[in-house]
């Protein structure tokens, strides 16, 4: 492979169509796959996730799709035989919010949603529908204060551009969502 960025691109896409299946028999879904060049060398990065729920891959079923996507790729009949390293991993909190499902996994957690033509909402994400999500504004106040709510707002997912979790270390107590994971690195769950 000469590298040029849409042969990658192509090459990136076929492999993501071929480990579809072998990613999928582990309960997982194949969230992307991205090829890094370098002079003689190629890095074939591969992302993972859940379909559902609010935990993390473990480390443990990191290693198992390792094991089996680098398997695939050994029978893969349109191998070139260059040399790679294989990278399988799972996006924790710094993954953009692009899918309802990846909505669905952070229910209960403080988001910011970049709203088409309108000003960003950061707040509680307290409903997903079909459609688009509820969230719940905070609404600023003088540093040092406790936090305050507005009224729930319902925004469909076509107004939604694009959307991120907001890291919380210091979650106030008694705000409804303790039964949700506060910090996500990385793939592995913490309670804070």
């Amino acid at each position: 492979m000469s590298g040029k960025p849409e042969e990658t691109q192509a090459e990136a896409a076929r492999l993501a169509d071929y480990l579809r299946p072998t990613v999928a028999a582990h309960g997982l879904v194949l969230e992307d796959v991205e090829i890094r060049n370098s002079a003689a060398h190629r890095a074939l990065h591969v992302v993972v996730d859940r379909e559902e729920g609010t935990e993390g891959v473990d480390l443990d079923t990191i290693a198992e799709v390792s094991q089996s996507v680098s398997a695939a790729l050994d029978a893969d009949p349109h191998d070139t035989d260059a040399p790679y390293d294989l990278e399988v991993s799972s996006f924790g909190v710094s993954r953009p919010l692009t899918e309802p499902r990846h909505w669905r996994r952070n229910l209960g957690r403080l988001v910011t949603a970049n709203i088409a033509g309108d000003e960003n909402i950061t707040g509680r994400l307290a409903e997903v529908t079909d459609d688009g999500v509820v969230l719940v504004p905070q609404l600023p106040v003088k540093k040092g204060m406790k936090p305050k709510t507005g009224e729930p707002v319902r925004v469909p997912f076509d107004q939604i551009r694009r959307g991120r979790v907001e890291v919380e270390f210091n979650r106030p107590a008694g705000d409804g969502t303790e039964d949700f994971v506060d910090l996500q690195v990385d793939g592995q769950a913490e309670e804070a």
